[in-house]
């Protein structure tokens, strides 16, 4: 049995053991109780405590933290803001750099389509003015060779060969005043030895000694021609009638063989084949005669001397082989002289590229000119009697008589 104080009486009661511990079991639940709820309102007050400390030091933190975030945002931003700012005035420095080159490019441009412009209407002007007169030359050739053409379709071959002889003729009379005053040029109507050229040119100085003779045979060809004759088959006969005529050279004035490089060269000296004879085209006819009397005029002082020793009956032994070497000497030169003249017409023709070479082609004819001439003055009658005391004796005597 266990005796128990009432707390509230003061009086002792007994209780069985079952009865002490159902007492004793209430009193501890109760306790236990009491205490689980101090102890649950302790750990309430404490849990609020810690959450209110944790809320508190977490506000702390938070707005510790937030303000870093913040003055590391405003730093971001003001540095996105910077670098905004920078791309912004790099943008706009890039945008103005490339809007004035623009502009440049734009100017430039307009300037070179102005230029083009330009040069676009000087070509345009000039090919007009080349095309223009192109086609007026075009016009005017094709108008020439029509007439030509008609000329010729109603021209016999013999009439065609007279207007060739009529061309030169006037050609010829038309510098006669002025270049060839003394000269006699005329139609060869002298066929007692059975032919005759066309035409005979002699010059005479003021002692009737002869400068120099020519014999001129005019050769044309109808279109309408069946046979195409050949220069060469009229180089025999000229050759003839120079000799039977007396004259020094033959000159063949022909249009035959119109597409030969050759003959349309200007001036082609055939003395390969005949003697001191060459073939020309119309429009060297004037220049032939006047080579070839420049050349003849060069010599005429040993012609003088060879006249006057004639005319005095004097033994020329061994006089003509001398004269036939200088003139052996001077026709060399003057064949040298006249490829090289016919170079310089030729060279004329061609394009201005060719003029150095034109020059040099006359300035080697003029030296071989001035060979010429000098030989020429180098023949004395002194010279030409060395070694002969035949005519040393005659010219002699013959300056005794004067004396």
């Amino acid at each position: 049995m266990n005796e128990i104080n009432c707390p509230n009486c003061k009086r002792a009661f007994k209780v069985d053991e079952a009865g002490f511990a159902d007492i004793l079991k209430q009193v501890r639940d109760h306790q236990f109780e009491e205490e689980l709820r101090k102890r649950l309102t302790l750990a309430e007050v404490e849990k609020q405590n810690a959450i209110k400390l944790a809320e508190a030091n977490l506000k702390n933190s938070l707005q510790d933290n937030l303000a870093k975030k913040e003055a590391e945002i405003a730093q971001i931003k003001a540095q996105l803001d910077n670098a905004e700012l920078q791309k912004k005035l790099s943008i706009t420095e890039a945008v103005q750099k490339i809007e004035k080159e623009r502009d440049a490019y734009a100017n430039e441009i307009k300037t070179k389509e102005l230029e083009k412009q330009n040069s676009e209407s000087t070509l345009k002007q000039q090919f007009a003015a080349e095309l223009q007169n192109r086609e007026a030359i075009i016009k005017y050739k094709d108008e020439e060779i029509a007439r030509v053409k008609d000329m010729k379709s109603r021209l016999s071959t013999k009439m065609v060969g007279e207007t060739l002889e009529l061309h030169c003729e006037n050609e010829f009379n038309r510098l006669r005043p002025t270049a060839f005053p003394t000269a006699y040029f005329e139609k060869d109507n002298d066929a007692r030895s059975g032919s005759k050229g066309d035409y005979i040119y002699r010059e005479t100085d003021d002692n009737d000694v002869e400068i120099i003779s020519i014999m001129f045979e005019m050769k044309n060809e109808s279109d309408a021609t069946a046979t195409k004759k050949r220069n060469e088959d009229f180089l025999k006969e000229l050759d003839k009638d120079r000799i039977d005529k007396k004259c020094e050279y033959a000159i063949l004035v022909s249009v035959l063989e119109s597409e030969s490089e050759l003959y349309n060269a200007g001036i082609v000296d055939v003395s390969y084949r005949f003697p001191k004879m060459f073939v020309v085209r119309p429009q060297n006819f004037i220049s032939i005669i006047t080579l070839l009397r420049n050349a003849a005029m060069n010599s005429l002082q040993y012609k003088s001397e060879l006249a006057l020793v004639r005319s005095q009956n004097i033994d020329i032994t061994n006089f003509e082989e001398k004269m036939n070497k200088f003139k052996e000497g001077f026709a060399k030169n003057y064949d040298l002289a006249s490829r090289k003249f016919h170079d310089a017409i030729d060279g004329i023709d061609k394009t201005i590229k060719e003029l150095e070479k034109t020059k040099a082609a006359l300035l080697s004819s003029e030296n071989n000119l001035r060979l010429a001439n000098e030989k020429t003055e180098e023949l004395t009658i002194k010279k030409l009697t060395n070694g002969n005391p035949t005519m040393r004796a005659k010219f002699d005597e013959l300056s005794g008589s004067q004396e």
